[in-house]
């Protein structure tokens, strides 16, 4: 009987796979300065979590707070989510935080950017699924730099598990 361990195998041919790839496509950019700006930035205010705890936005905070972020979670009518003790609004936190991070719905972006752009604060995340042409208008009109599109899983270090391979992949293609 041959002992095969699968295993090995598919490692191996997961490591051809992306060494091919690296040589046909070489490594274009670094990392987007936006993005990189935002994840050195340790006060983090986040526009997105639910009381029920069920949002993205509470299992974002969580991980951040996991991974040294400070948190600051902003709710309009909460006083406080997963133990942490909410602001009404990013007014109310100027001068404690460095970014805000968004994960919620299109139609509920615009006045948090306003917000954001009446305090001076340029360091923002827009979560996949916070982001439609008409919040593009807003960033647009605003003139704020606004990292978009982006799950902020693949860039807050240091980034684990299946962000960790996804990112690899997306930086193979230089789209860091």
């Amino acid at each position: 009987m041959i002992d095969f361990d699968f295993e090995k195998v598919h490692y191996k041919i997961l490591m051809n796979f992306i060494k091919a790839l690296t040589s046909r496509y070489p490594k274009k950019s670094t990392m987007n300065p936006l993005i990189e700006q935002f994840v050195s930035s340790k006060r983090i205010a986040v526009v997105g979590m639910s009381r029920s705890g069920k949002k993205f936005g509470n299992m974002a905070a969580k991980e951040l707070k996991a991974k040294g972020y400070d948190i600051y979670p902003v709710h309009p009518e909460a006083a406080e989510i997963d133990g942490l003790a909410c602001s009404p609004n990013l007014s109310s936190l100027n001068g404690k935080i460095d970014a805000v991070w968004i994960s919620v719905p299109p139609a509920k972006v615009s006045p948090v950017l306003a917000e954001a752009a009446e305090i001076g604060l340029k360091n923002i995340w827009l979560q996949q699924g916070a982001w439609s042409a008409e919040v593009q208008q807003t960033i647009d009109q605003l003139g704020l730099p606004v990292v978009t599109k982006k799950c902020i899983m693949m860039y807050a270090p240091p980034v684990k598990s299946v962000h960790k391979f996804h990112r690899s992949i997306i930086g193979i293609f230089g789209r860091l």
